[in-house]
């Protein structure tokens, strides 16, 4: 199998090929290795690669190959550094469970792909395996946490990747790389048995991929409460599969231009923004211009967010550093990440209380909001991928808060749906015409609504196709 008729493919069409006896699942395996070894060297998406991974389960993507993040989803006997010099080394014990549904969905997992240290950032520069590279433009951040999992998706080396997200970690790098992702809703996804929730419930698991009929059949394929969960959101009464295939009635949809921190977006992002809102009112939703009231200041919601990154980050890491008898310091964790973990270790009981509380100040604002419209579009990012670099640069100057007010005014639109936990998707609609970097969109429902966001993606999808739509690191390209 050539590499540019395998990196055409998406998971769907690959499975197909496999199932009709076209291609063998060794060939696709190949494809994917000489892909990764061709091209990783130019954007550093995979951290190492897996050559003996038997073909397991018997589901609908039997013998197609998947990466997944070195962080949240553990593979027996496989490492798991989490992008951190503290985790060199660490190896699972067992399957987490959606390890586990990976496997009978048929995916075959190829290896593991970068993150930021712990996933406490938008961008993938890690000390630990240096940056991840947009494939668009290779001095650019492919973003994060999932960032070495989105260039691999972009660059054509698998047609899907396992991501996670918990404050934007699916649909910033989404944006950034020009790929569909869609966060789920807290719950949708098994997060065990190791934990029941991570980041007190902000954090979620998910995929990255370059179609809307991927995403859906692999939701279809994951998601589900495992034994020990504690709650479970009750499936749709169709698949997620034939809701992306479904044509969606006429939504009300919200309009949200600027983000809650009061800074202005790129022009290009605004001009893709207003597009896409002229391209739904020609599909027959209404739109109506909005500014959500999260009844709470932009501190107030950055700083609950850090009293949850902290306090679940300072716990991960003493947990880590006691089992491997490393040092908690400078040499074994970057200053953001050390930050991080001062506050956490600073915070009292009554502080994470008061943080519960403002979250749920916040769920109540927005559920009132989407009793009134069926969605929220904004902007993914208000800008574009920012360089290599510029993103990480004197890190060592700022605390735990200050960290999280530099990533979150990198990222002003996502964290709200981790925060109320609601399902929210970027999906790839603009190109900035100076750089033709990509701009995502980001479309978030209420609780549970995952199908009717893939209804209005599949509908964008077939009005407005990103298919064609290649970067210059492209698996493609090699005949």
């Amino acid at each position: 199998m050539h590499l540019y008729e395998y990196a055409i493919q998406d998971a769907t069409g690959l499975a197909q090929l496999i199932r009709d006896g076209q291609v063998s699942a060794d060939e696709v395996r190949a494809a994917a290795l000489q892909a990764v070894d061709t091209l990783d060297p130019q954007v550093n998406a995979v951290v190492e690669t897996w050559m003996d991974e038997p073909l397991s389960g018997s589901g609908p993507f039997q013998g197609v190959p998947i990466l997944l993040k070195d962080l949240g989803v553990t593979a027996a006997g496989r490492r798991n550094e989490l992008g951190s010099a503290l985790a060199l080394g660490c190896t699972a014990p067992s399957d987490s469970h959606l390890m586990q549904r990976l496997r009978l969905a048929g995916l075959l997992p190829l290896g593991r792909t970068t993150t930021p240290e712990f996933s406490a950032s938008t961008t993938t520069e890690s000390r630990l395996c240096g940056p991840t590279r947009n494939p668009w433009d290779t001095e650019r951040s492919a973003g994060g946490s999932s960032g070495g999992s989105a260039a691999a998706v972009a660059t054509g080396m698998v047609p899907v990747a396992h991501a996670t997200d918990g404050g934007g970690s699916i649909r910033v790098p989404a944006s950034m790389c020009g790929l569909f992702g869609l966060k789920p809703s807290r719950g949708r996804v098994p997060m065990g048995p190791q934990v029941d929730e991570v980041w007190s419930g902000l954090a979620v698991h998910g995929v990255l991929t370059r179609s809307v009929r991927d995403s859906a059949s692999l939701l279809d394929a994951i998601h589900g409460a495992a034994v020990g969960d504690p709650f479970c959101i009750p499936s749709p009464e169709t698949s997620f599969l034939a809701h992306a295939q479904r044509q969606p009635r006429s939504l009300r949809i919200g309009l949200q231009g600027g983000p809650l921190n009061g800074k202005a977006v790129d022009p290009a992002v605004a001009q893709t923004l207003m597009q896409t809102a002229r391209d739904l009112e020609r599909l027959g939703h209404r739109i109506e211009e909005v500014q959500p009231d999260i009844g709470l200041s932009w501190e107030a919601f950055v700083a609950l967010n850090g009293c949850f990154w902290s306090s679940n980050t300072a716990a991960w890491i003493d947990a880590i550093a006691a089992a491997t008898g490393r040092s908690i310091d400078a040499q074994n964790l970057e200053p953001a990440t050390l930050a991080l973990y001062r506050q956490g270790k600073a915070l009292r009981a009554t502080e994470l209380l008061g943080a519960l509380f403002e979250r749920n100040i916040v769920a109540r604002k927005l559920g009132d909001f989407f009793e009134r419209y069926d969605v929220l579009l904004s902007p993914t990012l208000p800008g574009l991928a920012p360089q290599i670099g510029t993103y990480n640069a004197g890190q060592e100057q700022l605390d735990g808060l200050g960290w999280m007010h530099r990533v979150f005014n990198q990222s002003p639109f996502t964290a709200l749906a981790n925060v109320i936990g609601a399902p929210a998707m970027s999906v790839p609609l603009g190109h900035d015409p100076l750089t033709g970097l990509p701009v995502g969109m980001q479309f978030m429902g209420k609780f549970g609504t995952e199908g009717l966001l893939f209804e209005l993606a599949g509908q964008l999808e077939r009005e407005l196709p990103w298919s064609e739509r290649r970067p210059a690191v492209w698996a493609g390209n090699i005949r």
